[in-house]
């Protein structure tokens, strides 16, 4: 289990993800859940993973690889909903290869991603995509995804975040709310990823890993 969070505001983006993949008595695994994408002063995206951890691996491979899905990729996409229909195509390739074989073993395909970011020229975006490669994407009303995890960082999130919402508070709100599943669930577990997107920079200039 995991848990990430991405936030959508008016002057940028939040992302906040744990990198606890098991949780047994006698072995925790860890690994990275974002990842970055960027291009000179062009683009920035970060993805954020949560499901089964060889099929999300297996999608963020074709991704950093740029292979090229239906002609395109992260990299020559104009508009981050693009890049978000380029990784529903990584999802739907992987499926195609691996889920008979998955099937067999009794596995569900499970591969939940939170992607967002900002091409130059656009707003930033934020989306939610599913195990299926089709995706949402927030709104000023919605302007929050989590995956994994979920119901102990919800309520501060509830109470707290609009799409108006300064990105120092958000990112208070955002490390409380991991904060809180982390003390309620031992599937969560340090260390965590921030990355904190101020609009139209198009760089990580504020990116740290907490332990």
């Amino acid at each position: 289990m995991t848990y990430c969070v991405g936030l959508c505001l008016k002057d940028g983006l939040v992302f906040l993800s744990d990198t606890r993949t098991n949780a047994g008595v006698d072995q925790i695994g860890t690994f990275r859940k974002m990842s970055l994408f960027q291009k000179d002063k062009d683009r920035f995206f970060t993805l954020m993973s949560a499901g089964n951890l060889a099929i999300t691996q297996a999608v963020k491979e074709i991704l950093l690889q740029g292979q090229l899905l239906n002609g395109k990729n992260l990299w020559n996409v104009e508009s981050t909903h693009d890049a978000a229909v380029v990784i529903g195509d990584a999802i739907k390739q992987v499926y195609d290869r691996d889920h008979k074989a998955l099937e067999k073993a009794g596995i569900d395909f499970n591969c939940n991603l939170i992607f967002g970011g900002q091409i130059k020229g656009e707003r930033p975006r934020l989306f939610n995509i599913y195990s299926a490669g089709n995706f949402i994407e927030a709104t000023p009303e919605t302007c929050y995804f989590q995956i994994g995890e979920s119901k102990y960082g919800k309520p501060i999130l509830d109470r707290v975040i609009s799409f108006d919402t300064p990105l120092n508070l958000a990112t208070k709100c955002a490390l409380i709310s991991m904060d809180s599943t982390l003390n309620s669930n031992i599937s969560v577990g340090l260390p965590l990823d921030l990355m904190v997107y101020e609009k139209n920079s198009l760089q990580a200039s504020k990116l740290v890993t907490m332990d």
